[in-house]
This record gives C-alpha cells, sequence and structure tokens, in this order.
C-alpha cells in the first residue's frame, strides 16, 4: 500500500514537470520556422537547436522517468488519473499564475481536478490496488488503435481547432508510449515494447510541436493531456484488469476518475478555431 502511494506521488510531480515542460516547448516552438514531421531530420535540428525548447525537452524527460518509476509502483488507471491534474498547471501559467485571468468554466475545471484527486485518495484508505500482465494479442491491438486514431486525427478535418485535432493525435500516440511503459515494467519478454515506446514518443514530440504553432499551449498540449492519460486508464480496467475496490470505495474511485477526466475536457475547450492550414 505504501508503494502506490508513493507512486501516486511521483506521478503528480512527473505531471507537473511535464505541463511546465509543454508551456516552454510552445513558446520555443512558435518562434520557430514551419515544422513538419514528413520532413524529421530538418525539424529534429530545428528543435535541438533553440535553447529554449532543449530546457523544456529535458524537463520533460525527466518527468517521465519518474512516470516510468510510478507506473512500477502503482496500477496504470491510477497513475494517469493523477498525471491528469497536470493539465491545471498548463491553466494557471496560460492567465500567468493568476487564477482570475481564467474564465469561471476553467476555475471550476480545475477544483473538479482537485476534487478529484481528494476523492482517489479517500477511495485508497484500507484498500490494495493490484493489476495483472497483459495478454500480448490485447496489447498489440491497443497499441494499433493508438496509431491509427492518430493517423485518422491528422488527416481528418473536425470541427475544432488545429491545434487541438493535433494535440489529440499526439496525445494518442503519448498514451502507446503509456501503454508500452506499462509492458515493459513487466520485464521478461514485454522488454520488446521498447520498440513501440521510443517510436510512440518520437512521433508524439514531433506531433505536439506541429500542434503548438497552430495554436496557443493550453489548445494544443490541453487535448494531447487528455488523450494521454483518459486512454490508458480505460486499458488499465480493460488491458491489464486492474480491478475497483468493491462498495463505497469503488464509487469514490469512479467519481474520482470522472472528475479528473471532466476537469481536463472543460479545460481543453478554451482552445477557439484558428484558421491555419494543414502541416
Amino acid at each position: 500500500m505504501l508503494s502506490t502511494w508513493i507512486g501516486l506521488g511521483l506521478a503528480l510531480v512527473s505531471a507537473l514537470a511535464v505541463n511546465w515542460a509543454y508551456t516552454r516547448e510552445h513558446d520555443a516552438a512558435v518562434g520557430l520556422p514551419q515544422l513538419s514531421p514528413r520532413q524529421p531530420i530538418r525539424t529534429i535540428r530545428l528543435l535541438v537547436r533553440d535553447r529554449g525548447w532543449m530546457v523544456g525537452f529535458a524537463t520533460e524527460s525527466a518527468g517521465w522517468l519518474v512516470y516510468v518509476v510510478a507506473l512500477r509502483l502503482a496500477p496504470l488507471a491510477l497513475v494517469q488519473a493523477v498525471s491528469a491534474s497536470g493539465i491545471a498547471v498548463l491553466a494557471l501559467i496560460a492567465a500567468r499564475g493568476r487564477p482570475r485571468r481564467l474564465e469561471i468554466h476553467e476555475r471550476l475545471a480545475v477544483l473538479a481536478g482537485l476534487a478529484g484527486l481528494a476523492l482517489l485518495s479517500v477511495s485508497f484508505l484500507g484498500s490494495h490496488p493490484s493489476d495483472r500482465t497483459a495478454g500480448a494479442v490485447g496489447a498489440a491491438l491497443w497499441l494499433a488503435a493508438c496509431a491509427g486514431g492518430s493517423v485518422a486525427l491528422t488527416g481528418v478535418r473536425l470541427r475544432v481547432s488545429r491545434a487541438a485535432a493535433l494535440g489529440l493525435a499526439a496525445g494518442l500516440l503519448f498514451a502507446g508510449g503509456d501503454i508500452s511503459v506499462k509492458l515493459v515494467v513487466h520485464g521478461g519478454w514485454w522488454l520488446l515494447a521498447l520498440l513501440p515506446l521510443f517510436a510512440f514518443y518520437a512521433l508524439g514530440t514531433m506531433r505536439l510541436q506541429v500542434a503548438f504553432q497552430h495554436g496557443g499551449a493550453l489548445a494544443a498540449a490541453g487535448m494531447a493531456t487528455l488523450a494521454t492519460n483518459a486512454v490508458p486508464i480505460a486499458a488499465g480496467f480493460v488491458l491489464f484488469g486492474e480491478a475497483l475496490p468493491t462498495g463505497a470505495r469503488g464509487v469514490l474511485q469512479l467519481a474520482g476518475f470522472g472528475a479528473i477526466v471532466v476537469g481536463a475536457i472543460a479545460l481543453s475547450k478554451r482552445a477557439r478555431p484558428e484558421g491555419d492550414s494543414s502541416r
């Protein structure tokens, strides 16, 4: 039980680091020439030559390493639920540290996220969360769905801002990477999941930088964070067989998950459509 609490604490630290890093990467990306995943070498060169972007990416990488440790200590769904609270950091930075600059629905969204964390904490009292190793076929299907969904979102025009659509595409890739991390920490032949892990994170990072050039950090990274957390939460229950506690604890945990996801959705709605062209 102690290891679960430590893992969730590390998940919160990771969320703070990663979402702060997103704001630095956004500020750097908007000042660069047009980026495109179709020109990966050129895109990588432009990014690594920018000092501000490298600071953000280094912080994001450090946050990711903390996240890996968190997954070793706690179930995937719980870690992702806590990580979803990091979107509140994006909202506060977008408001320059002044919550009153946020719209009413955004303030309520932050409160919903905090309430969700509190409900999750209460639901853990006296419980013993557990999970199991995934099946190979099921894991392959989940990873393929993440990749396919990202490709579809990149090529299809939706009735949302381009930054939000591309951010969602990046989030699905990050979700595939997060699921791969959970597979890797089981060890053994699951270490083969290192291959999709690196591919998902590399492609997701490039896609997110393109999204940053189409809109604000909250528009792009907000949707990315939503997908990055919502999809692995579902995978935690379906793929890894993570069990909810019974009775009142189960109700509290479901309410906590719901409050965090609703808060993330509400914050991401701050984005407004831009008339950018597809890249």
